[in-house]
């Protein structure tokens, strides 16, 4: 198998990126070998996983998934899956979680990027109630994360490229948010854009690729937000587009506002910090891309601002 030349690229990111890129096409090899898989088209790739399209033995259209070893947010992907029975979410065939491998059913090319932000924004929250379910024991909390991202956020220097007053909120809401038990118990996506819901015969729309953990349901529309962020700056008014977006998703699926806000200054200034520190850990200011990136950052989280 052929490894696409964006993934080949993550062996940048470490020595256990390049351990588990040297023997990813042995390991796909095999499992093509062991399900009985034929090939069907070129690899494709997301940024810890490698995709081919295969046709089981069966006869069915499919794809082969195959994840980095280290990708603990994707560890229960099989499980969501499986709990879901393909409503709402790509169907789950066949998983060997020992190997981070899972057979999923073939959906479209087509994402919700083919759409208008309004439409986009209300068929993800029409997803919503097929995904936000009691979360088994099995899930980490996303309180267990963030209270970790919000202690190393409290230590972010004054001078960091991230206004003061929203690092501040965003640690004292973290915070409140953590110690809240309604942030855990419902099983998050984690990572529900408009490039993760993908058109299909047997649904118009379904849910690839979840991050799962336990959660709160107003955790998710962070990323619905920060995607297709051309859209936004080409509106002509940042705050407006982005605030569209919100209220749909928070009107059309049942959410609280205050809490949906004080979830996305949460998820946008963490990110922001991220940025903050990988170029702290290359030993140089954040470049242009980074730097770009930390303004999306700081322009949703003030648009979440009354």
């Amino acid at each position: 198998m052929r490894i696409p030349a964006d993934l080949e690229r993550q062996r940048a990111l470490g020595p256990d990126w390049g351990v588990w890129l040297d023997r990813l096409p042995r390991l796909a090899d095999e499992l093509l070998d062991e399900w009985k898989l034929v090939v069907d088209g070129e690899p494709m790739c997301g940024f810890c996983s490698v995709v081919v399209p295969v046709i089981t033995a069966a006869g069915e259209a499919a794809v082969l998934k195959v994840g980095f070893d280290g990708d603990d947010e994707g560890e229960f992907e099989a499980l969501m899956l499986q709990r879901a029975g393909g409503r709402g979410m790509v169907r789950l065939l066949r998983a060997d979680p020992g190997r981070h491998a899972l057979l999923l059913e073939r959906v479209h090319a087509r994402d919700l990027s083919t759409v208008g932000d309004t439409e986009a924004c209300e068929i993800v929250a029409g997803l919503y109630p097929v995904i936000h379910r009691p979360a088994p024991p099995q899930l980490r909390t996303v309180t267990s994360y963030v209270a970790r991202w919000a202690a190393a956020l409290g230590t972010l220097p004054r001078d960091a490229p991230v206004p003061r007053r929203l690092v501040e909120q965003a640690v004292s809401l973290a915070r409140d948010l953590v110690a809240d038990p309604a942030s855990v118990g419902t099983t998050v996506h984690g990572d529900l854009h408009q490039h993760n819901v993908l058109a299909a015969d047997r649904e118009p729309w379904l849910v690839i690729d979840p991050k799962p953990m336990s959660g709160d349901p107003h955790y998710e529309p962070a990323p619905m937000l920060w995607n297709l962020w051309d859209r936004v700056t080409e509106s002509g008014n940042v705050r407006g587009a982005v605030r569209r977006r919100f209220f749909t998703l928070v009107d059309d699926g049942g959410l609280d506002e205050q809490r949906a806000r004080d979830w996305v200054v949460v998820r946008m200034v963490l990110n922001a910090h991220w940025s903050i520190q990988d170029a702290e850990r290359a030993g140089r200011a954040p470049d242009e891309g980074e730097r770009e990136w930390i303004t999306r950052c700081i322009a949703i989280a003030k648009a979440m601002q009354d």
